[in-house]
């Protein structure tokens, strides 16, 4: 079971999008997406502020839709989401320390994808460091610290966790070394993500139950993005907004998000609030050299998305 309920009307909302989705972009096969909407009816549960008890989030039924929503999928730089929350669970715990360069990596890593921050992060939770190929012996103790943020993630207990594989870097050029090695000849070990796992993930932060209160506040002040097109980046490949779920909303809307995307992916996971309408959660998945890079499938899905929700 899935931590939302399957619902009716978004189910024939949802399956309309598709249609119109895969209409449009004829190159876009069915098994090339994969996608997961969560909508929050009133009384709305999340960006309260931390309002809600855990117990009282967690109870709050809400309703969603999801099309190959527990696919195995590569995730790209979404899985910095799932390091974003493991950091501050490790800081509330405190299994390790804050310091400026754990906060500054943490903000690139989120703000601007940063890769090599993220390097720092995977370091910092895991104990371990890239570098050249190790001995039998020390490689399996560094395989089982590297698997640390797995273990976290299935000590949840979530169902949506429990096939998930978060234990990489995420590189520019790829892995060299023990981490080339770690990732199996054939990359069989290489992080895994589904859309459902996502969701719930985000839903946790934006809930207000992600670690704390005080810290789901502080993820969600980095997962904010700007819709004004002069405040976006000038100088990067992609600015997570353009080309992405933030390029199909209207400028006055509010969204949080991590997008991810290589030269065979394009994701996006999201938080969308639209003035005078349900908030709710998107999370899109697409696949496949021409769609990673389409800048038009992913902002044409929020853009329906946007225009049913205001039906609802």
């Amino acid at each position: 079971m899935v931590f939302f309920h399957q619902d009716e009307q978004l189910q024939h909302l949802g399956n309309e999008i598709l249609e119109a989705t895969w209409s449009k972009f004829d190159s876009l096969a069915h098994n090339q997406i994969a996608l997961t909407w969560v909508v929050y009816d009133p009384p709305v549960p999340v960006n309260t502020g931390g309002a809600l008890t855990p117990d009282a989030f967690w109870n709050h039924a809400v309703r969603g839709f999801d099309y190959r929503g527990g696919e195995r999928i590569y995730p790209a730089s979404v899985v910095k989401l799932f390091y974003l929350v493991a950091v501050h669970e490790w800081l509330e715990k405190g299994m390790t320390n804050t310091s400026k360069e754990l906060e500054r990596a943490l903000s690139d890593m989120i703000i601007d994808s940063s890769n090599n921050a993220t390097s720092l992060i995977v370091d910092i939770l895991s104990g371990t460091t890239s570098g050249p190929e190790l001995p039998t012996g020390p490689f399996e103790t560094w395989k089982y610290q590297r698997n640390i943020i797995n273990r976290y993630y299935q000590s949840l207990g979530w169902e949506e966790m429990a096939n998930i594989n978060v234990c990489q870097k995420t590189w520019g050029d790829g892995p060299y070394g023990r981490e080339r090695a770690f990732y199996g000849e054939m990359f069989a070990n290489r992080n895994m993500l589904t859309t459902n796992a996502i969701a719930r993930l985000l839903h946790s932060i934006v809930g207000g139950v992600a670690v704390s209160s005080s810290r789901s506040q502080q993820m969600m002040s980095l997962l904010k993005r700007s819709l004004n097109p002069a405040e976006l980046p000038q100088d990067v490949e992609e600015d997570q907004v353009t080309g992405f779920l933030g390029g199909g909303l209207p400028e006055n809307s509010q969204i949080w998000s991590k997008a991810g995307w290589t030269s065979s992916v394009r994701h996006d996971a999201a938080y969308i609030e639209l003035p005078e309408q349900r908030p709710y959660l998107l999370v899109v998945f697409t696949e496949g050299k021409a769609q990673a890079k389409s800048r038009d499938i992913l902002p044409f899905i929020s853009q329906q998305v946007a225009r049913v929700v205001s039906n609802l």
